[in-house]
């Protein structure tokens, strides 16, 4: 437009004529000119900056349907009678609609078939209305509009008890201007209208059930109503346990087809139950060609779903960061289920023998390893461990005793040598005999560094539940099928992402290494080494003095401090020998720290499953595999309910008033209050 003004040229009091080649022109009337700074020019720019923009503003026509109501005098079989709406507002409305309420006389099968014949006909006839009476007897309804003597009454009939329309009072005088459309499209009625469709197309979106509705109806909804309605048909359709036992065996084969290499299994039980396993090809090699052997077992609650639990094996990268490996859905965290679990994750790992577990030992996981994976060490969550041992402390200790306890197990946990180890417990002894004895119980050697065979590098715990409830969204529950293609899609970006983030490292261990290394390095600036007098002509073999006296053994990557052992990154003693040989100390870093194993572990990729999303597979899928179309009964959650009932304690209570002197505290039958005359 460059330094152009912009001038609106405002017409009126003409008219609009047609010519024959289509074009509109505007005679007659007055015509002013007026300068236009913003809102204009952006429409012209908007519109390929064109020279000039016609702007029509029209008249509002009123499309107010006027109906007449016939009064209780009026006969039995006299009808309210309406104009149809202008097409103009509606393209599409369900005539028969307009005559679902014709009058006194007219007999319904109850009083909810009479709501929904009235709702069906204030949406025809475009008013809203108000429950003055509505229970299993009787029904009043009067216009919302205040001046609009419009009211209706419905109620059972004495004789033949059928619930019948038994007066209709005055005519609308309402005007359609005030009319929010949307307030008549409740979500049960949004969920009856679209229900078929719904079953039909599955991928029937808010945004075009509002459109829809919008044509063929005259309803304006926003988008929540529309996805509130949406939920509301597709429970009524099939409950998530139908679409599970429809959809999963279709989703199994899917992942087999563009996944090659992946484990899926969907296993049918007793009572129409089941239950899911998958392990992805991309997650599997990265297990085995780039993760420690470390594998954390846990429960995953999903806060919305109250149907499923996901059992979850979980390993860590380079970077101390979650690695999903395997997931299961089941019903709950049952010992069964965790053995079938382990069995389908046995099945699925290609280095199935030295494998270090991690989880809470609850439902006879203890046992279900060691049976499964007989070679492999099974270790305490030192997390949940602590938070168990909190549940011990003694109640009549001060908050400051109790704070000492818990850190006397931990330096209990993190101890690398087994002098320390007894040193801590014995604190703990000192202060209660009954904690130190139930710690003993839990066998140390499941939970302290001291004991521990397996190798946790450091690793004690895993935030797995976490990172998959960041991932589900939290405000209504998921399909199963949806569920777990959520989970798949943000496991393909967090692939993606950490391996885009690892081509930019330049140095040979991954950043949180690097850290760690660093550390050390700095505590070994002061120490002193010399060569040992026990060496038997190993010149590998040093003492370094750090207050006490440590043995570093380069050729076995060991010390006596053993925490090189423990974390798989070179002790403040080993680096202090290693700057007096001049060797370098990242090469006696363990190799799951290293940048080209944090790469393999990300260098797979899960592939997209395009169509998720399909109506559920044919009863002859699913009755192959023993699966029937039914829905399973929720099992009832442990504890209290989340949704709290009223307390009887404060809850408020409509005084009982006697009919005969209109006094509180008593009725009619227990009324002391004499009669007068």
């Amino acid at each position: 437009m460059g330094s152009r003004q912009i001038v609106a040229v405002l017409q009126l009091g003409g008219v609009f004529t047609t010519d024959d080649d289509g074009h509109m022109t505007y005679s007659g009337g007055e015509a002013h000119a007026m300068l236009v700074k913003s809102d204009l020019k952006r429409m012209v720019e908007f519109h390929a900056d064109s020279e000039t923009t016609d702007i029509y503003v029209i008249k509002k026509v009123d499309n107010r349907v006027k109906s007449s109501v016939a009064d209780s005098s009026a006969p039995a079989d006299s009808a309210i009678v309406g104009t149809t709406p202008d097409g103009s507002k509606r393209q599409k409305i369900c005539a028969s609609w307009e005559n679902t309420i014709t009058g006194v006389g007219q007999v319904f099968e109850g009083p909810k078939e009479f709501r929904d014949a009235l709702h069906k006909y204030a949406i025809a006839h475009r008013f809203h209305y108000r429950f003055v009476k509505n229970d299993s007897s009787r029904v009043t309804v009067e216009c919302t509009d205040e001046g609009c003597p419009w009211r209706i009454h419905a109620s059972k009939s004495s004789a033949n008890q059928e619930f019948m329309i038994k007066k209709v009072v005055g005519s609308h005088t309402c005007e359609s201007e005030t009319v929010k459309s949307n307030r008549l499209a409740s979500q049960k009625w949004v969920a009856s209208v679209i229900k078929e469709k719904l079953r039909d197309s599955p991928n029937y979106r808010p945004r075009d059930i509002a459109n829809d509705l919008q044509r063929e109806y005259g309803l304006s909804l926003n988008y929540s109503q529309a996805w509130r309605g949406k939920l509301i048909a597709r429970k009524e359709l099939y409950s998530p346990h139908e679409e599970a036992c429809n959809q999963l065996p279709w989703f199994r084969d899917r992942i087999f087809a563009t996944n090659p290499g992946s484990m899926a299994t969907v296993e049918a039980l007793e009572g129409s139950k089941f239950r899911f396993f998958v392990a992805f090809h991309a997650s599997l090699h990265g297990f085995e060609n780039g993760c420690r052997p470390l594998l954390f077992l846990d429960v995953i609650t999903v806060k919305p779903n109250k149907h499923w639990k996901l059992l979850g094996a979980t390993s860590v990268d380079g970077e101390g960061d979650v690695f999903p490996v395997a997931l299961s859905v089941v019903d709950d965290e049952s010992q069964e289920n965790w053995h079938w679990f382990l069995e389908q994750l046995q099945a699925s790992l290609p280095m199935p023998g030295d494998i270090t577990f991690i989880s809470n030992g609850r439902s006879g996981l203890w046992d279900d390893v060691s049976l499964i994976f007989p070679d492999s060490y099974h270790g305490y969550n030192v997390n949940f461990f602590i938070e168990e041992f909190k549940t011990k402390l003694d109640d009549s200790w001060s908050e400051e005793v109790k704070d000492i306890m818990v850190e006397h197990l931990k330096d209990a946990i993190y101890s690398c040598r087994v002098d320390e180890f007894n040193h801590y417990l014995d604190l703990i002894k000192a202060e209660s005999d009954k904690l130190a004895e139930w710690l003993l119980e839990t066998k140390p050697e499941r939970w302290s560094d001291a004991l521990f065979k397996g190798s946790r590098l450091g690793q004690y715990t895993c935030n797995i539940s976490e990172t998959i409830a960041e991932w589900i969204p939290n405000r209504y529950e998921l399909p199963v099928v949806q569920l777990l293609d959520t989970i798949r899609c943000n496991l393909m970006e967090m692939i993606y992402t950490r391996r885009e983030s690892s081509n930019t490292w330049s140095e040979v261990l991954t950043p949180s290494a690097n850290q760690k290394l660093q550390e050390e390095m700095n505590k070994a600036l002061s120490l002193s080494v010399v060569c040992s007098t026990e060496n038997d002509g190993n010149n590998n073999v040093f003492e370094v003095c750090d207050g006490s006296v440590y043995t570093v053994n380069i050729d076995t990557w060991e010390c006596t401090c053993r925490k090189w052992h423990v974390s798989g990154i070179p002790c403040c003693h080993a680096i202090a020998v290693f700057e007096q040989t001049d060797q370098n100390p990242v090469e006696y870093c363990s190799k799951y720290f290293r940048r080209d194993y944090y790469r393999m572990t990300y260098a797979m990729s899960i592939n997209p499953i395009p169509d998720v999303i399909v109506p559920p597979a044919s009863t002859d899928v699913t009755q192959s595999m023993g699966l029937q179309p039914c829905p399973i009964l929720a099992r009832r959650q442990v504890g209290r309910p989340k949704e709290k009932p009223a307390d009887p304690r404060i809850a408020i209570k409509r005084a009982v008033r006697c009919s005969r002197c209109k006094g509180y505290g008593h009725n009619k039958a227990t009324c002391k209050v004499p009669l007068t005359t």
